[in-house]
């Protein structure tokens, strides 16, 4: 397995539903097809799959997708039976074996079942058996769903450290302004993932802002900090795997930053979920950023949120934009307390002293630029 590279593959619901009209199996088979070949190039494959809500509508006879989360619950656990048996149905014709994975926030937060997921995906793929990945939207809720399969795609590939991230959609890529109203619209071949430009234009007036592509652009910023490319490209012609395996580049690629993370501090950036939030002064914005100094309760000015030892925190300037994350060393009453406090002071105050530090560096993530690279609370 060493020598083989990983790629991550999302495909989104218009596509694999052609457009909410059910699944679109010539089309499914002609990924397989091309799937297969990128394996015997020494391409092991990860699949990360939309459409198990339309999927399930088309089964139950529904007209108009429902309001209710029980009922798209229902219609998820549904399609999910069709999705799944449409895949395995395919790889069989290749004699090859796929596999289901469902996943929440939760089994990504939790360090222990971060690395069970992380070495059942590994495992899966030492056996030769491709993995299908979706969100568990039977069980899933508001306060753990990832909300996008764009996001978990670009999880999944921090968790296994993917060479590729592709996301294939019904677009040709990221465009600096809308084609649609702007006929000289040019098409964004290559940028850095993190390049706060691509964002801004992804989430602006661009075409794909609308339609889903900021949280595509996002996800090649997450994918990023594990070293992965992403590559944002139409999935109408399944060619366009092989064109990228021969070098090739259709749509949008996001290239990662020299340095990946390593393998903790993918598994903290990867929390999407505050337990609460600290606010810094100017000095400590400029030591955790600049600096890489672990947060001292000197430099806290405020606190907020219901949060005990160990969970995340995020931290943020007196704007409030989010500059790192990090797991707190003492629950939101006691960090109260400890506000502007030096940390010889701890232990008069609190009594006793667990350790120095609000957030020591190494249980830290330091976002690369001003703003919120994880989505609001």
């Amino acid at each position: 397995m060493a020598d083989r590279q990983r790629w991550v593959i999302k495909i989104g619901s218009a596509l694999l539903t052609n457009d909410g009209r059910g699944l679109d199996c010539a089309l499914m088979q002609a990924w397989v097809d091309r799937m297969v070949a990128l394996r015997e190039r020494g391409i092991d494959v990860v699949i990360v799959s939309s459409g198990a809500v339309a999927e399930g509508m088309t089964r139950l006879g529904w007209q108009q997708r429902p309001d209710s989360v029980h009922e798209l619950q229902a219609a998820a656990a549904v399609g999910q039976m069709g999705l799944v048996q449409a895949w395995e149905s395919r790889f069989q014709k290749h004699q090859l074996h796929t596999a289901q994975v469902l996943l929440t926030h939760d089994d990504l937060s939790d360090r222990k079942r971060y690395l069970n997921a992380r070495s059942t995906l590994l495992t899966l793929l030492g056996f030769g058996v491709v993995p299908v990945v979706n969100e568990n939207d039977t069980v899933v809720t508001d306060e753990i769903r990832f909300g996008d399969n764009d996001t978990l795609a670009a999880l999944v590939a921090n968790l296994i450290e993917a060479d590729h991230l592709l996301i294939l959609t019904d677009q040709d890529g990221l465009f600096d302004a809308d084609p649609r109203s702007n006929p000289q619209a040019q098409l964004i071949r290559e940028a850095q993932a993190s390049d706060p430009r691509i964002a801004r234009v992804a989430g602006g007036g661009g075409l794909l802002g609308r339609g889903g592509m900021a949280t595509k652009v996002r996800a090649g910023k997450l994918a990023a900090r594990s070293g992965a490319v992403t590559t944002i490209a139409s999935g109408r012609s399944p060619e366009v795997l092989i064109e990228l395996a021969d070098g090739r580049g259709p749509g949008t690629t996001l290239l990662p930053d020299t340095s990946p993370m390593n393998a903790r501090k993918q598994w903290l950036a990867g929390h999407l979920q505050m337990r609460g939030r600290l606010v810094l002064d100017e000095g400590a914005v400029r030591r955790v950023r600049e600096g890489g100094s672990s947060l001292l309760p000197v430099g806290v000015t405020d606190v907020f949120g219901q949060f005990s030892r160990g969970e995340m925190v995020a931290c943020e300037d007196a704007a409030g934009q989010r500059i790192a994350c990090g797991l707190v060393n003492y629950d939101a009453a006691d960090a109260r307390r400890l506000c502007g406090r030096k940390s010889g002071e701890i232990a008069d105050v609190l009594g006793f002293m667990n350790e120095e530090e609000l957030i020591h560096r190494d249980n830290m993530v330091v976002f690369e630029e001003v703003g919120r690279l994880m989505p609001d609370d």
